[in-house]
């Protein structure tokens, strides 16, 4: 039998109209009426959910503020939890037992949200483990009540929280599963409830410590929750259900022609989402890769429409596969003749970074070894310059590096095709329709694997790069 696991986002789960689109979407593949659902109907199914649209936001934002001994924010935020979430249960859930335990269910969550909040303003200090436990809730709080409209629709489905089934280091805000003990976990969990019948429906975005401590896995996490739980069952497939039709050659909204690849690589797909297209968390590829699981992005708006699939490869006649661009970047320079053939200068560099936990996106070296120069968020140029000017004073001082210095208000521009590789003449026509529009290049990276063109232009020439580019391979 069939097993697939669906990963649903906030837009998804935003309300009570969105998720009656979810249990819509269960019912249909349940049913085969769905274009990838198994002929024979039936098939085992598996739901991880985001919290609703915004809240997870919400309360990290009240969690900073109440750090800041800010009552207000936290008590408002706790307010617009409760009326949202009872709302979607209003109309989802018929008024009687049921209803009045999941409003309760509801209800006790929020409110121990207000008192870690309360806790977290006694003491004026919100640590890495106390901002993971606040972040979790709208996971927690979208579970239950999917799971509660998959069983008035008839689908018989259970909450399952993650903690109970992702075992994480105690890297809180950014943890890495452990997957030897998260497949055995997931498997003693999720198995039976699959062979029952049921539907469960999943925290995305947490997991938890082997002592029982929540964690998160990154921003954006619920999309590497279905996949590990995915490589844990030994999945058919995984769907990521998003608000667009799959991957899109560029951003429809800078480029109007773009239009969907309905087959993608691994490759392609973590590229992409590393430069900035939005549909997949980076991270989401590597358990897919590691046990070979096709994965589907595919509209809750659209259910009908075919969306695209990644597997390991997928070569569509074209060299170039899609442009995409990643804004409000600094790109910073250490440059100096005394650099010259010195070893170990590069790894101070990244060293001096790395220690103010800042993340570099693209890195270039001239082959004279005079400058460095890489790429990273505008936020975090002012630290990584200071960080630097302290990692090198003694250079500076004896003028073996002469400037450490950051362009502001650049953008990444990143071409990216597994057909590129061993093509020759890709370079030049995206240098050529760059500058036959008059686009400067700053900077340009390039991996062994050439799958990747990166390319550093001003800010304001972004989305003219992404156009031209687009024209250029005629995609």
């Amino acid at each position: 039998m069939n097993n697939i696991v669906m990963k649903f986002g906030g837009t998804s789960v935003a309300g009570a109209e969105r998720i009656a689109g979810v249990v819509s979407i269960a019912r249909d593949f349940r049913a085969a009426r769905l274009p990838h659902a198994p002929r024979e109907g039936g098939g085992r199914l598996v739901i991880v959910v985001s919290a609703f649209s915004g809240v997870t936001d919400a309360l990290v934002q009240a969690a900073h503020s109440a750090a800041g001994r800010d009552e207000q924010t936290f008590r408002q935020v706790a307010q617009d939890l409760r009326q949202k979430h009872w709302a979607a249960i209003d109309a989802l859930v018929p008024f009687g037992d049921r209803h009045a335990s999941l409003r309760a269910e509801v209800e006790a969550l929020v409110s121990g949200f207000e008192n870690l909040c309360r806790a977290v303003t006694i003491l004026g200090e919100l640590t890495p483990r106390g901002l993971d436990a606040v972040a979790s809730l709208g996971e927690r709080l979208s579970a239950r009540i999917v799971a509660a409209a998959l069983r008035e629709a008839g689908i018989a489905s259970q909450a399952v929280e993650a903690t109970a089934l992702i075992v994480t280091d105690d890297c809180f805000t950014a943890a890495t599963p452990q997957m030897d003990a998260t497949r055995a976990k997931t498997r003693e969990v999720l198995l039976p409830l699959l062979e029952q019948g049921s539907v469960p429906v999943v925290t995305g975005f947490i997991g938890a410590t082997a002592d029982g401590a929540t964690t998160t896995l990154g921003r954006g996490g619920s999309d590497y929750s279905a996949a590990i739980l995915s490589s844990c069952l030994d999945s058919d497939e995984i769907w990521i259900w998003t608000d667009v039709n799959g991957v899109l050659t560029a951003d429809p909204r800078v480029v109007p022609e773009a239009h969907t690849l309905p087959r993608i690589s691994y490759s392609e797909a973590a590229e992409l989402s590393y430069f900035g297209a939005q549909v997949l968390h980076p991270k989401t590829m590597l358990p897919a890769m590691e046990r070979d699981i096709p994965l589907r992005i595919l509209n809750t708006f659209e259910p009908q429409h075919s969306g695209t699939l990644a597997t390991a490869s997928a070569v569509n006649g074209h060299t170039v596969k899609a442009i995409t661009a990643i804004q409000s970047l600094s790109q910073v320079t250490v440059e100096g003749r005394g650099m010259m053939g010195v070893p170990g200068i590069a790894a101070k560099v990244f060293s001096a970074v790395a220690q103010e936990g800042i993340s570099v996106l693209m890195i270039s070296q001239s082959s004279s070894e005079q400058s460095i120069c890489f790429v990273i968020r505008k936020q975090d140029s002012a630290r990584a310059i200071a960080a630097l000017e302290r990692t090198f004073e003694l250079e500076l001082a004896r003028r073996n590096v002469d400037h450490i210095w950051a362009q502001s208000d650049v953008a990444i521009v990143a071409v990216v095709g597994a057909g590129m590789r061993g093509t020759p003449g890709i370079g030049a026509k995206v240098f050529g329709a760059l500058g036959k529009r008059g686009i400067n290049v700053i900077s340009v990276a390039q991996g062994s694997s050439e799958c990747n063109i990166s390319l550093v232009v001003t800010q304001d020439d972004a989305h003219a790069a992404v156009r031209a580019i687009h024209q250029e391979f005629e995609l």
